[in-house]
């Protein structure tokens, strides 16, 4: 059956689409769930803080008892963080750190910098107002919030947040399993010496770093012989025991372009061919009980359509929740015409915050990814003049 081809926007829609949810979970303590994707919601059950503490290393106080700058006071007790104090004395103020928790009767404090100590006294340099430098009981959360919903991919500030709570186990989706395939007899593996004729295989180990940053479980397939039978034998043996194959190159329609039939040979595809440069040719389907999606050959297209089409989809297949990417509208520092195709160009920032373009485009320039800190996006049959906003996505927000 003859695929149509898709726009990206299509494309990007038929993904998602077709991006299953997980089911599969395991419990893991929270120490070892870094990168991992939440399978249910993290609800509290105490108050963060638990109770009134200072927000400075001071003095807590009555305001009631300051009644100008200079006041003198008596110094009635000491609290540091980790203990609990008296009730403050009328006309008294305390010595209190940071976290410490408030002395019932005290509504403010003064940070020591406004203070001077005098012996068993302290004289308050600033008359404070109530509330000054009080964290109160329940200003980060409040018992009964859900702090985390189910599908947040659990980063640092997110397992901080759950140690807060005081959960030390949390239910999150099993990775998802992807095996990676390299095709191409002119592809050779770093390290052993180029033959005529031969390249270095850059997106056997590109693909895989892009996949186990996302959170997958990643099995190397290295590199499939140019032929049919050896590229439907190796897709048959991916497909057993993985939710996900990825290839590189072969999805051509050239003599030696054999991913292609031999998908269709042990399963299905749905999609073939995207509206964008780089990266035409790239294709998504089924092997066995396995999803496929096939990528273009060449470095860039390969890393270009990974992360802005393959991308999403495996979020989702992983349980994230939200899979959107936040694009900036930045002024370009260029002039650019596209033609059928939607492009992105491989750009950075410059001092003046404008998009500074590779000069190289084509779709084997690998340098153009190292030198370009993210991704302008240029709609097909656009003619950009210098200063025109472009939608640009940063690497690190692709690749986060």
């Amino acid at each position: 059956m003859k695929l149509p081809m898709l726009s990206f926007e299509e494309a990007l829609a038929r993904l998602e689409s077709a991006a299953e949810p997980p089911t599969a979970t395991e419990t893991l303590d929270l120490a070892a769930a870094h990168g991992r994707v939440l399978a249910a919601d993290l609800r509290s059950s105490l108050f963060v803080p638990p109770h009134d503490n200072s927000g400075m290393d001071g003095y807590a106080v009555r305001c009631a008892d300051v009644p100008a700058d200079g006041t003198r006071l008596p110094v009635s007790q000491r609290i540091p963080a980790g203990s609990v104090g008296s009730r403050l004395a009328p006309g008294s103020a305390a010595r209190i750190f940071t976290g410490a928790p408030i002395p019932a009767g005290a509504d403010a404090v003064v940070m020591q910098e406004d203070c001077r100590a005098d012996g068993e006294s302290v004289v308050i340099g600033r008359q404070p107002a109530a509330g000054d430098f009080v964290r109160h009981k329940g200003d980060d959360i409040r018992a009964g919030d859900v702090v985390l919903p189910a599908g947040t991919r659990l980063g640092p500030a997110e397992i901080g947040q759950a140690a807060s709570i005081g959960i030390a186990r949390v239910p999150v989706y099993r990775r998802l399993r992807v095996a990676v395939l390299s095709t191409g007899d002119e592809l050779t593996e770093p390290g052993e010496p180029l033959p005529p004729g031969g390249i270095y295989n850059s997106n056997r180990f590109m693909l895989r770093a892009a996949i186990e940053r996302i959170g997958c479980e990643v099995s190397d397939g290295g590199i499939v012989a140019d032929t049919f039978e050896s590229t439907r034998q190796a897709l048959r043996a991916a497909a057993a025991g993985h939710d996900l194959i990825v290839t590189s190159g072969g999805v051509s329609m050239g003599e030696e372009d054999h991913v292609k039939p031999a998908v269709e040979a042990e399963g299905e595809l749905t999609m073939w061919k995207i509206a964008v440069k780089p990266g035409k040719p790239l294709s998504f389907g089924r092997v066995v009980d396995a999803a496929f999606v096939g990528l273009p050959g060449n470095p860039v297209s390969a890393l270009v359509t990974f992360l802005t089409l393959v991308r999403p989809y495996l979020l989702r297949r992983c349980g994230v929740r939200d899979v959107a990417t936040a694009a900036l509208q930045l002024p370009a520092g260029f002039a650019w015409n596209t033609g059928a195709r939607r492009e992105f160009l491989r750009v950075r920032v410059d001092a003046a915050g404008h998009l500074e373009r590779f000069a190289n485009q084509e779709s084997s320039v690998l340098t153009s990814c190292v030198w370009a800190d993210g991704l302008a996006s240029v709609p097909p049959e656009s003619r950009v003049s210098v200063g025109d906003p472009l939608p640009y996505v940063a690497f690190s927000e692709l690749l986060g």
